[in-house]
């Protein structure tokens, strides 16, 4: 890819519509505008064309759009050429581009040269994409495409920028026998640091839930009723459910959502010793789903709690797994059963209790209360986050020996500074580049 490359692509969804627009970026568009419709349209005004192929003929008719360097999407100059919907039309409008020297776009190219171009910092770019997929979270989408995160994150840099101009100062001015880090109070300065990073570790870690979700996995003993919750909480019957044993042999996914948070429920088969190889295939693959879950819920049936069996269950999950314990078929409960602590008692088949497993999903997923303060982010993001913050507390614990070496603090606010700089982009390698906007959509 040239950045002097002029390119052309559909941005608008394949399929039938009443408009269809074809997007060109580059240098110099005026007289591309020209050739395609001729005319030169004004900056920035809806012009009706017709446009033309090469010998003349009518390809179609609608408006042309003109943004001039530099303001427009990209920071270059932007054509949008608005015709009708068919795919057979745009394909036609397409083609004429590409014979006026354009070429076709590549995925996430258009967003690229805007963040190239500095109209958009790299979290902004990233949230274009999570806004086009956002299922739940377009709130908290925009409030990433308007900047709220990048602010947040600028705020930090400026304020660990402040604190290395301090530790410069003292290292590079020894003679003049002032502390500028005990003037600045630098320990109260690192201290709220660490909790502005907290505080944006939480809004960040409850923005990717908004946009990946949560992956739940229902295991437990066979006929302990997961497949039935899982109709329950999908609303639909979407697992087969029998008073055989064993029936679920393999993995049933279900994405359900809960005050705008996705769940990805997974049920699975059984736990228990089988000798028969199709079932025990399926109980492998239920440990394999047990590996990369969020969360993992334990159905026992009401009427025996927890036995044995369950015991060994939850001797085997990761220790790191946080799983909650349901206590299913409290309908066919004639005594009250003894109660387990932190356990739910439900019944998959009425629907009593499903509200207070909602509840307790969310509040593993850190979402109990509202979510307007929050802004999509992405692993990546939460991983820059934690380095910064270590290395944060890495210079705190330096500042606080007798004897601090304030090469090291530097080296450790300089190391959270880059950390932090790589959301936004001030410091991303290409690599990186092509493969966050490899997965943006063509047009965009």
């Amino acid at each position: 890819m040239s950045p002097d490359d002029i390119i052309a692509a559909i941005a608008t969804a394949p399929g039938r519509g009443g408009v269809g627009i074809v997007r060109i970026s580059g240098a110099n568009l005026a007289g591309f505008a020209e050739a395609l419709a001729g005319k030169i349209p004004v900056p920035r005004q809806a012009t009706f064309a017709r446009f033309h192929d090469a010998a003349g003929a009518l390809l179609d008719e609608g408006l042309l759009l003109y943004f001039s360097a530099p303001a427009s999407f990209t920071g270059e100059d932007v054509l949008e050429v608005h015709g009708h919907g068919g795919q057979v039309v745009l394909n036609l409008l397409l083609a004429r581009c590409l014979e006026l020297g354009a070429r076709l776009a590549e995925p996430g190219e258009f967003s690229r040269r805007a963040f190239l171009n500095g109209k958009l910092d790299l979290a902004q770019a990233e949230a274009v994409a999570d806004l086009i997929d956002a299922a739940t979270a377009a709130r908290a989408a925009c409030r990433s495409l308007s900047g709220e995160f990048s602010r947040k994150v600028s705020a930090l840099v400026a304020e660990l920028t402040d604190l290395r101009m301090l530790t410069e100062a003292t290292l590079d001015f020894p003679e003049e026998e002032i502390d500028f880090l005990k003037a600045a109070d630098a320990f109260g300065r690192l201290q709220r640091l660490e909790a502005a990073l907290a505080e944006a570790r939480r809004q960040a870690g409850r923005g990717k839930l908004l946009q990946a979700g949560l992956s739940v996995v229902l295991i437990g003993q066979p006929n302990v009723g997961k497949s039935s919750l899982l109709n329950r909480l999908a609303g639909d019957e979407l697992a087969i459910v029998t008073p055989i044993a064993g029936t679920t042999r393999d993995a049933i996914k279900s994405c359900i959502q809960i005050a705008g948070i996705p769940l990805h429920i997974i049920d699975t088969a059984g736990l228990r010793e089988t000798g028969d190889a199709v079932e025990q295939v399926g109980i492998a693959r239920t440990w394999k789903a047990v590996e990369t879950a969020d969360l993992a819920l334990l159905v026992v049936d009401a009427r025996e709690g927890l036995t044995l069996a369950d015991h060994a269950i939850l001797k085997k999950l990761p220790p790191a797994l946080p799983c909650l314990m349901l206590r299913n078929k409290a309908d066919l409960l004639t005594a009250p059963a003894p109660e387990e602590t932190g356990a739910i008692t439900l019944s998959a088949k009425t629907g009593q209790g499903l509200e207070a497993l909602e509840a307790a999903l969310l509040s593993v997923a850190g979402c109990q209360g509202e979510v307007e303060d929050v802004f999509i982010a992405r692993a990546r993001h939460l991983e820059a986050l934690e380095a910064a913050a270590a290395y944060v507390l890495h210079a705190r614990v330096e500042i606080e020996t007798p004897l601090p070496a304030l090469e090291l603090f530097a080296e450790n606010l300089r190391l959270a500074q880059h950390a932090l700089a790589a959301i936004t982009g001030e410091f991303t390698s290409d690599d990186l580049l092509g493969e966050i906007f490899s997965r943006f959509c063509i047009g965009k």
